[in-house]
């Protein structure tokens, strides 16, 4: 194989997770004309065309989409074995990709990710606020921070905050019109708000639990959201009842815009952890970052 195959082959990949040629352009610091120009001479070498294109976006042709599903692999090694390399040098450094909640990246993340940047200018560090579950391997996560529950066995886990409770929340003109629920069962009579991770999962159920006894109940609305964010500017509004982390909300229910209900209901469970992937080589960026983390939960 040609030197300039491989170069080739590594901008038809980013081309493939970015389907934009600007996007493309700007991660690997060329010029979008660039970027065509190396795709048409790839499949001018190889023969077939490999994507469609228009103004906008880019799609993989199927020929496209085999090529992609045989580089992978090997060019995802060649990461792996360059972040060995760089492990060894005396400083963390490269880059890091992260995705979380706000609310986590708020709480836990962002006091410890900012002292990184000032201790080790070298360290790049992506932060994708996403409330969906994402597919670290997929999307090329180097890890993730998600509520223990949602991480998958298959996934090395390290926790990185303390317990979370649950806080139910109302305002208090809803709570004017509307007596306050004393059992879940009664939130059926209530307009609640809801939550859907992404357009295909199923709603989110609010769980409770009291004396041993466990409800998992679904709601009914005149919202949706996928952002808590959103589900406590509603319930401020008086829209609906809102059923978020206690930490969300601690300051609006101190200063009475927010009112707790079902308190009684809501029993703290396993806290957020990191998670990633045994299968890919740990960078010493991400282990160091994971070194912190912990040791903030530990504090």
């Amino acid at each position: 194989m040609k030197r300039e195959d491989l170069s080739d082959l590594a901008v038809f990949m980013v081309a493939s997770e970015e389907t934009n040629f600007t996007r493309t352009a700007a991660r690997l610091g060329i010029s979008q004309s660039a970027v065509s120009h190396t795709i048409r001479r790839l499949e001018s070498s190889i023969g077939i065309k490999l994507m469609n294109r228009t103004s906008r976006r880019v799609s993989l042709t199927d020929a496209g989409e085999k090529l992609l599903e045989a580089l992978r692999p090997g060019l995802e090694q060649i990461d792996d074995r360059i972040e060995e390399l760089r492990s060894l040098g005396d400083a963390p450094k490269g880059l890091v990709r992260l995705t979380s909640s706000k609310p986590v990246a708020r709480l836990l993340l962002w006091p410890v990710l900012s002292k990184i940047a000032r201790d080790y200018p070298e360290i790049e560090i992506e932060l994708n606020l996403d409330a969906r579950l994402n597919d670290l391997t997929e999307d090329r996560f180097d890890a993730g921070i998600r509520l223990g529950e949602f991480v998958g066995q298959d996934m090395i886990s390290v926790r990185i905050g303390p317990p979370v409770r649950i806080a139910v929340v109302a305002s208090p003109d809803y709570l004017k019109k509307h007596p306050a629920p004393q059992h879940p069962r009664d939130l059926d009579a209530h307009r609640c708000l809801n939550h859907r991770f992404h357009p295909s999962a199923a709603m989110y159920e609010w769980e409770f639990e009291k004396d041993g006894e466990e409800i998992v109940t679904r709601v009914s609305g005149s919202f949706i959201f996928n952002d808590s964010d959103m589900s406590i500017r509603a319930a401020k509004e008086g829209l609906g009842i809102a059923y978020v982390t206690e930490d969300e909300v601690m300051d609006d229910i101190r200063n009475g815009s927010l009112h707790r209900l079902l308190e009684d209901w809501c029993e703290p469970f396993e806290g957020y952890h990191l998670f990633y992937s045994s299968r890919r080589q740990m960078s010493s960026a991400l282990r160091l970052v994971i070194d912190r983390l912990k040791a903030q939960n530990a504090s």
